[in-house]
């Protein structure tokens, strides 16, 4: 009798191509539901970071200071004010006793308008102490416009995003910027922390500004104002 012959190497390699490319097809939508989930967990994160800030300045006055190190949560603080007039940082995570890290294990960055900060010296209604902070985007043509009026706004948060370009790993180690397109990510992660861009997320280097995945947030003037009086920390 005739003996049934195995597989060729020919068939074996369609059937492996065959089934990559139903594996791919399958792992490419299970991929993107995670990015949408790790967006949805940081972007809520950073609500109740929010949260914790405004809740610390009721309570003390003011807001706290940039962490101390990536490695020390705590407020860098000497005196009444934020150590050489330290603006930008690492989240005081501990501080604050909230998460240090968002859901790709980056610490957050954290600026504060220095008066903001200041324990010594308090803000006040009248006049109205000023705030240094403006939260930018672009327009249709890539144009960089004000999302917030200029210079008015007292503190941000923020990820670094997925990529975690100039991002802080847990143990300490900064992410590299491996681009030369990404200039509004250079803004948020290595600027002065007075200018931050708030942009939809995209891998196109061509866009202008470049690619971003930065999380941008920040906490309203009126808002934080208007708890302070309630609390009777405002006249």
């Amino acid at each position: 009798m005739k003996q049934t012959q195995g597989f060729t190497l020919v068939e074996m390699a369609i059937v492996l191509v065959i089934f990559g490319l139903l594996l791919s097809a399958f792992l490419a939508p299970l991929s993107a539901q995670r990015d949408l989930k790790d967006y949805s967990d940081t972007q809520k994160s950073l609500e109740e970071i929010k949260e914790s800030l405004i809740g610390y300045a009721l309570s003390h006055g003011y807001f706290p200071c940039p962490a101390i190190s990536v490695s020390n949560g705590a407020e860098d603080r000497t005196g009444a004010t934020c150590t050489g007039s330290k603006r930008v940082g690492v989240l005081p995570w501990a501080e604050l006793s909230v998460p240090k890290l968002d859901s790709w294990n980056h610490l957050y960055r954290y600026s504060v308008t220095v008066a903001y900060a200041d324990s010594g010296t308090k803000i006040k209604l009248s006049p109205l102490t000023a705030r240094d902070i403006t939260i930018q985007t672009r327009d249709s043509v890539g144009a960089v416009q004000n999302l917030t009026n200029a210079n008015d706004i007292p503190v941000v948060i923020m990820s670094m995003g997925k990529n975690g370009v100039w991002g802080f790993a847990n143990d300490g180690t900064q992410v590299a910027d491996g681009s030369v397109t990404n200039v509004d990510e250079d803004t948020n992660g290595n600027g002065n922390g007075r200018n931050f861009l708030n942009r939809n997320v995209t891998s196109i280097a061509a866009t202008t500004g470049g690619e971003i995945d930065d999380i941008v947030t920040w906490i309203s003037p009126n808002i934080y104002l208007n708890k302070m009086v309630n609390a009777g920390q405002l006249p």
